[in-house]
């Protein structure tokens, strides 16, 4: 596991071996610099994922050591220490990218908690990453198996499919694979980092897929006690996957073509018409 390095910048050499103490005791790799040119030196050679800098000193001050750090690294966190606040500063600081302002003298349990924070929120951001890009290698055309030359046409038709973002309906026999592919369109898709929901609509009793995909509004039917989101509102803007639809009765598959051309939806029970984001794909 690699250590989570810190930077702290600040020309009070008591206060920089202050936070170097503390901070180390928690677990984290800790530099420091007594001015702010000196520390930027120090920071062009090392990944830190947190700069603590002091404001006001000579040369080059806290703000702009921020600049610097966002221009040149926009994933590293600043926090500003300074014991001349001012609400201007504090705005400043702010707009220009500071994940926090601190006033001296401040709680050290306190920057402590906001460091562990950061890095927390750091860790389960690249282990969200590794998540997607296993995701992405499973579900990539080449873990499809089929060799043939008509599904090597169908991987060409796929992968032509993933970048247009249009309505796709794929046919086939029970368990050919159909759900695979439709998540593959969706990981190989710019809307890769957005929901993909999947409705199993012949799993689903017919009185019950309209307010399923649809969702319903508080007193629509006996029961609903409150209102609930449908599928194609869970899918915000990402995909909506629909097996089976040919499972639909006429008139859900009439509602269905209606909400295809028009890109709204209207919860059971409800007059408002909700645009729809979701791009679907169905299966039959």
């Amino acid at each position: 596991m690699s250590i989570d390095k810190i930077l702290v910048i600040d020309n009070e050499s008591r206060m920089c071996q202050l936070l170097k103490t503390a901070l180390e005791s928690e677990g984290y790799q800790v530099e420091i610099a007594l001015d702010g040119k000196q520390g930027m030196k120090i920071f062009a050679f090392d990944n830190f994922g947190l700069v603590i800098t002091d404001l006001k000193m000579p040369g080059k001050d806290g703000l702009q050591v921020l600049e610097e750090v966002k221009s040149q690294s926009p994933d590293t966190d600043v926090i500003l220490m300074t014991a001349y606040a001012t609400a201007q500063t504090a705005v400043e600081a702010m707009k220009k990218g500071a994940y926090d302002y601190l006033i001296k003298p401040f709680d050290m349990e306190e920057l402590k908690l906001k460091v562990r924070h950061i890095f927390e929120k750091k860790n389960l951001k690249r282990e969200n990453i590794g998540l997607k890009q296993i995701l992405k290698e499973k579900y990539s055309f080449e873990n499809i198996i089929g060799s043939s030359g008509k599904m090597q046409e169908v991987f060409r038709l796929v992968e032509k499919v993933c970048t247009e973002d249009t309505t796709v309906l794929i046919r086939g026999e029970s368990g050919t694979g159909k759900e695979l592919i439709a998540i593959a369109i969706h990981q190989n898709s710019p809307r890769v980092n957005k929901p993909f929901v999947a409705v199993n609509c012949a799993a689903i009793p017919e009185n019950l897929l309209e307010s399923e995909l649809f969702g319903y509004e508080k007193g629509a039917f006996t029961g609903a006690d409150k209102r609930k989101l449908g599928r194609f509102e869970l899918a915000g803007e990402g995909t909506i996957f629909l097996d089976e639809i040919g499972d639909f009765s006429p008139a859900l598959q009439a509602k269905l073509l209606r909400v295809l051309q028009t890109r709204q939806i209207e919860r059971l029970g409800g007059t408002e018409s909700i645009p729809i984001k979701a791009r679907v794909i169905a299966a039959t």
